[in-house]
Protein backbone atom coordinates (compact mmCIF):
# COMPACT_ATOMS: atom_id res chain seq x y z
CA UNK A 1 0.00 0.00 0.00
CA UNK A 2 1.40 3.37 -0.97
CA UNK A 3 0.93 6.46 1.17
CA UNK A 4 1.34 10.20 0.90
CA UNK A 5 4.99 11.07 1.42
CA UNK A 6 6.25 7.89 -0.25
CA UNK A 7 9.03 8.15 -2.81
CA UNK A 8 8.12 5.93 -5.75
CA UNK A 9 9.69 4.99 -9.07
CA UNK A 10 7.97 5.54 -12.40
CA UNK A 11 8.50 6.94 -15.87
CA UNK A 12 7.80 10.62 -15.28
CA UNK A 13 6.35 12.09 -18.49
CA UNK A 14 8.32 14.78 -20.35
CA UNK A 15 6.62 18.16 -20.74
CA UNK A 16 6.60 17.63 -24.53
CA UNK A 17 4.80 14.27 -23.95
CA UNK A 18 7.93 12.34 -24.88
CA UNK A 19 8.68 9.09 -23.08
CA UNK A 20 10.24 9.84 -19.73
CA UNK A 21 12.93 7.93 -17.94
CA UNK A 22 12.48 5.91 -14.78
CA UNK A 23 12.96 8.31 -11.88
CA UNK A 24 11.86 8.89 -8.30
CA UNK A 25 8.69 10.84 -7.63
CA UNK A 26 7.07 12.06 -4.42
CA UNK A 27 3.45 11.12 -3.76
CA UNK A 28 2.04 14.44 -2.54
CA UNK A 29 -1.64 13.54 -2.27
CA UNK A 30 -3.96 10.60 -2.97
CA UNK A 31 -7.02 11.70 -4.96
CA UNK A 32 -9.80 9.50 -3.70
CA UNK A 33 -12.81 8.99 -5.93
CA UNK A 34 -13.76 6.95 -8.95
CA UNK A 35 -10.19 6.79 -10.30
CA UNK A 36 -8.04 6.69 -7.11
CA UNK A 37 -5.30 8.75 -8.79
CA UNK A 38 -2.22 10.29 -7.18
CA UNK A 39 -0.68 13.76 -7.39
CA UNK A 40 3.09 13.31 -7.67
CA UNK A 41 6.10 15.49 -8.37
CA UNK A 42 9.46 14.70 -9.90
CA UNK A 43 12.63 14.29 -7.85
CA UNK A 44 15.97 15.17 -9.43
CA UNK A 45 19.62 15.24 -8.45
CA UNK A 46 20.02 18.39 -10.57
CA UNK A 47 19.72 20.75 -7.59
CA UNK A 48 21.01 23.71 -9.64
CA UNK A 49 17.53 23.94 -11.21
CA UNK A 50 15.86 24.76 -7.88
CA UNK A 51 13.16 27.41 -7.80
CA UNK A 52 13.95 28.61 -4.25
CA UNK A 53 10.50 29.70 -3.02
CA UNK A 54 8.79 26.65 -4.49
CA UNK A 55 11.11 23.66 -4.47
CA UNK A 56 13.31 22.22 -1.72
CA UNK A 57 16.65 20.48 -1.74
CA UNK A 58 17.00 17.40 0.45
CA UNK A 59 20.62 17.31 1.64
CA UNK A 60 22.13 13.99 2.67
CA UNK A 61 22.62 15.50 6.15
CA UNK A 62 18.85 16.06 6.61
CA UNK A 63 17.37 14.07 9.52
CA UNK A 64 15.57 11.06 8.02
CA UNK A 65 17.36 11.22 4.64
CA UNK A 66 18.37 7.57 5.04
CA UNK A 67 14.67 6.58 5.02
CA UNK A 68 13.98 8.30 1.67
CA UNK A 69 15.77 5.66 -0.40
CA UNK A 70 17.48 8.42 -2.37
CA UNK A 71 21.17 7.91 -3.10
CA UNK A 72 22.34 11.52 -2.91
CA UNK A 73 21.23 15.11 -2.39
CA UNK A 74 18.03 15.64 -4.39
CA UNK A 75 15.60 18.33 -5.46
CA UNK A 76 11.87 17.96 -4.91
CA UNK A 77 10.57 19.45 -8.19
CA UNK A 78 7.14 20.72 -7.17
CA UNK A 79 7.11 22.65 -10.44
CA UNK A 80 6.93 19.26 -12.22
CA UNK A 81 3.59 17.71 -11.26
CA UNK A 82 1.59 14.82 -12.68
CA UNK A 83 -1.65 13.02 -11.83
CA UNK A 84 -1.24 9.28 -12.33
CA UNK A 85 -2.86 5.99 -11.44
CA UNK A 86 -0.93 4.02 -8.80
CA UNK A 87 -0.71 0.99 -11.10
CA UNK A 88 2.12 2.64 -13.05
CA UNK A 89 4.53 2.82 -10.12
CA UNK A 90 7.48 0.47 -10.51
CA UNK A 91 8.34 0.32 -6.82
CA UNK A 92 8.87 2.21 -3.60
CA UNK A 93 12.24 3.66 -2.60
CA UNK A 94 11.34 5.07 0.80
CA UNK A 95 9.42 7.78 2.62
CA UNK A 96 9.97 11.49 3.07
CA UNK A 97 9.91 12.82 6.66
CA UNK A 98 6.52 14.34 7.55
CA UNK A 99 8.04 17.78 8.21
CA UNK A 100 9.50 17.94 4.70
CA UNK A 101 6.21 16.80 3.15
CA UNK A 102 4.39 19.54 5.08
CA UNK A 103 6.89 22.14 3.84
CA UNK A 104 6.42 20.98 0.25
CA UNK A 105 2.63 21.14 0.51
CA UNK A 106 2.79 24.64 2.01
CA UNK A 107 5.12 25.92 -0.72
CA UNK A 108 2.96 24.36 -3.43
CA UNK A 109 -0.29 25.82 -2.09
CA UNK A 110 1.28 29.28 -1.68
CA UNK A 111 2.61 29.12 -5.22
CA UNK A 112 -0.80 28.17 -6.64
CA UNK A 113 -2.52 30.95 -4.69
CA UNK A 114 0.04 33.62 -5.65
CA UNK A 115 -0.66 36.15 -8.37
CA UNK A 116 2.91 36.55 -9.61
CA UNK A 117 5.29 33.97 -10.92
CA UNK A 118 8.19 32.43 -9.06
CA UNK A 119 11.44 32.67 -10.94
CA UNK A 120 14.19 30.07 -11.19
CA UNK A 121 17.70 31.08 -10.18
Amino acid sequence: MISEGDILLFRFPQSDLGVGKLRPALLIKRIHGDFDDCLVCMISTQTRHQIPDLEIVLPETMPGFDKTGLKKESLIRTSRLAVVHPSIFAGKLGTLPKEALGDIRTRLSEWIRSEGSIQAR
